[in-house]
């Protein structure tokens, strides 16, 4: 075997083991899964997660991943712990210890002292006949039949049981809270994910200007409204009623159909019946809409159906929303 190949089927390997190690924790998911979500839940307080090592790598993982979907919580590193910072830990909150020995003699000085402490005690642990497994008030069983690592010392697939098992724990609590995608932007403001969670087509739209044309408008005015707004487009109006747009594309189809230009006017070349969205929309709903519609430009209206203005693809990449 050549050595590209060997690269690839290790990589395999790795993969497949983590994969069986992940499928087995369905088979750990009972009633203390169940006590844990509910106790998370009742507390009045914050979540404090703990490990040493890779374990307390995979604590602050779950503490970001709480924090982000509703649930409070702070990462406490064991080493720490015992140097100070247990005092980060208050009446009303709960503590996950995360072990895959559950017999470290960090987490052997720490257990009891938060024991003392009277705050519920939960485990994510690799051996239930563990020192951590006796002592926890709740205990989730992550073990492993062995690591991915050829030597079975490197925590690969312990931690990465660890991980989902934190995952299932705050997906659980989502559905408690009935956290909302809302909710999750209100953690989430900045880059695109916080854009395309909270941002609307009310707040981007309003700096372009507002073609418009009438049915009758000729050819040559159409022309010009639809280059001095720099849109691409023009909205023709009835009335107060949208009726059709002109964009660069009709005129294309125009060149093509029509051998005489003259006499023609907005009326003969428009789109009917323009793709519309709502100003109080979600920005990254309206991008779907010119995805699976193949265009660049909507027709912006109130929840009356009243032209408001024009949306440009142009402005959702300046938002960086795609």
């Amino acid at each position: 075997m050549d050595k590209k190949n060997k690269i690839k089927n290790i990589a395999y390997q790795v993969i497949d083991d983590e994969k069986k190690a992940v499928a087995q924790l369905a088979d750990h998911i009972d009633d203390a899964f169940v006590n844990a979500v509910e106790t998370i839940f009742s507390i009045k307080g914050r979540v404090i997660v703990t490990g040493i090592g890779k374990s307390a790598n995979i604590a602050s993982k779950i503490v970001s991943t709480f924090n982000s979907t509703g649930t409070p919580a702070i990462f406490m590193h064991a080493a720490d712990a015992i140097h100070g910072d247990l005092g980060m830990i208050q009446p009303g909150d709960a503590v996950i210890c995360i072990s895959k020995s559950g017999n470290t003699p960090e987490i052997k000085v720490l257990i009891p002292l938060i024991k003392n402490f009277g705050n519920t005690l939960i485990a994510i642990v690799g051996n239930r006949d563990s020192f951590l497994a006796s002592q926890a008030d709740i205990v989730l069983d992550a073990t492993v039949d062995h690591e991915a690592c050829p030597n079975n010392l490197a925590p690969t697939s312990s931690t990465t049981a660890q991980l989902v098992m934190g995952d299932a724990l705050a997906v659980a609590l989502i559905e408690c809270r009935n956290f909302t995608a809302r909710d999750f932007a209100r953690f989430h403001p900045g880059g695109a994910l916080g854009k395309q969670l909270y941002m609307h087509v009310d707040d981007i739209y309003r700096e372009n200007e507002r073609p418009a044309v009438t049915p009758q408008t000729s050819l040559r005015d159409t022309i010009l409204e639809m280059t001095s707004k720099r849109l691409g487009c023009t909205i023709v109006m009835d009335d107060d009623k949208i009726v059709g747009i002109v964009c660069d594309g009709d005129l294309r189809r125009m060149m093509k159909k029509y051998e005489n230009l003259e006499g023609l006017k907005a009326g003969d070349i428009m789109t009917p019946s323009p793709k519309t969205i709502k100003a109080s929309e979600y920005a990254v709903n309206a991008l779907h809409l010119m995805q699976s519609n193949a265009i660049t430009q909507l027709v912006v209206v109130d929840d009356d159906g009243h032209y408001l203005g024009v949306l440009h693809i142009h402005d959702i990449l300046r938002e960086g929303i795609l």
